[in-house]
């Protein structure tokens, strides 16, 4: 087998084997990645998602996207250093290697504590909204999370356990065995959250950051469980947990508890977003104007009126 090269096949289910290749292509000597690419196809989704959506949140365009670019280099540093934190044993030998990203070892919530924090700090310094934007960020979070999983299709990793599902996969990185495919279970569960998170910012929206502590829960839900699964995670020492698994589990606790205070101090009616009050207040001012006119106008036609009375005597 060409290094790179999978066939991968879904046998409970009729499919393949599909040939899967890392490289989408090379110029001169140098590869292109698959993997990247649907990251990067994941990342711009979700940037058109939250561009459409500064509007709505009351968010200027240009602090947003500094607090954006801030975000994705400290995302990556965050991904590799938290990482590397937990997998110490295999770098303290070759310190050198920490810096070899390509080589991979990112870890997604290294990448969203790094990412988020770097943002607030300068979404805080630009006086922005910092929980409209942590809004914004979560349903974005769910669109680039579940299209990115792809990569990890084309790179046959994140997978599980051996498993007699009709869905299981095999391949040559699986050991010809059927395993749970761990990425689309995540890929399928983000999509999903993005239209249930959305549909309740449309219409149950009751205070900024709510969005994103669903977020935290839906998605720290899922991680607990699925996390389990896999043969890859980084561990702990506690009770044979994953570090994510435990993170997760504390998300979603956080996120619950947050949610609750918030919403018994906030009323019951849906809080208004930026288009309802900009068409609210163009309806204000048609009307403040209308009556505004109708004075000027009875005054205009008493003018008038005394004006003609004086004419014909």
């Amino acid at each position: 087998m060409d290094e790179g090269i999978y066939h991968v096949s879904f046998p409970g289910l009729g499919i393949g084997p599909i040939t899967v290749n890392r490289t989408a292509f090379t110029v001169g000597g140098f590869s292109v990645y698959w993997y990247g690419i649907i990251i990067a196809v994941g990342f711009v989704l979700a940037l058109i998602f939250a561009m459409k959506s500064l509007k709505r949140y009351k968010i200027k365009q240009e602090p947003f996207i500094d607090c954006v670019i801030a975000g994705i280099v400290a995302g990556i540093i965050g991904a590799r250093v938290y990482y590397v934190a937990f997998s110490w044993d295999n770098y303290k030998d070759n310190l050198m290697e920490v810096f070899a990203i390509h080589n991979g070892g990112l870890a997604i919530y290294g990448g969203i504590i790094g990412g988020l924090g770097a943002a607030c700090i300068l979404a805080k310094i630009m006086k922005l909204n910092i929980p409209a934007m942590l809004d914004i960020g979560g349903m974005g979070f769910l669109i680039g999370q579940g299209i990115g999983r792809w990569g990890n299709f084309v790179n046959q990793e994140a997978f599980g356990t051996p498993t007699d599902l009709p869905w299981g996969m095999v391949s040559e990185n699986t050991d010809n065995i059927a395993v749970h495919p761990c990425f689309f279970y995540e890929s399928v569960w983000c999509l999903l959250g993005f239209f249930v998170l959305y549909f309740i910012s449309r219409k149950w929206r009751r205070f900024d950051g709510q969005m994103f502590l669903l977020y935290l829960i839906w998605y720290g839900f899922e991680r607990m469980i699925v996390e389990g699964l896999r043969t890859d995670s980084l561990m702990t020492p506690f009770l044979g947990l994953r570090v994510s698994q435990i993170l997760s589990g504390a998300l979603v606790i956080i996120g619950t508890v947050l949610l609750i205070i918030n919403l018994r101090r906030t009323k019951s009616k849906p809080l208004s977003d930026g288009e309802e009050a900009d068409e609210k207040d163009t309806v204000q001012t048609a009307e403040s104007e209308k009556s505004e006119e109708k004075p000027l106008a009875e005054e205009s036609a008493a003018a008038e009126e005394k004006i003609k009375e004086q004419t014909e005597k």
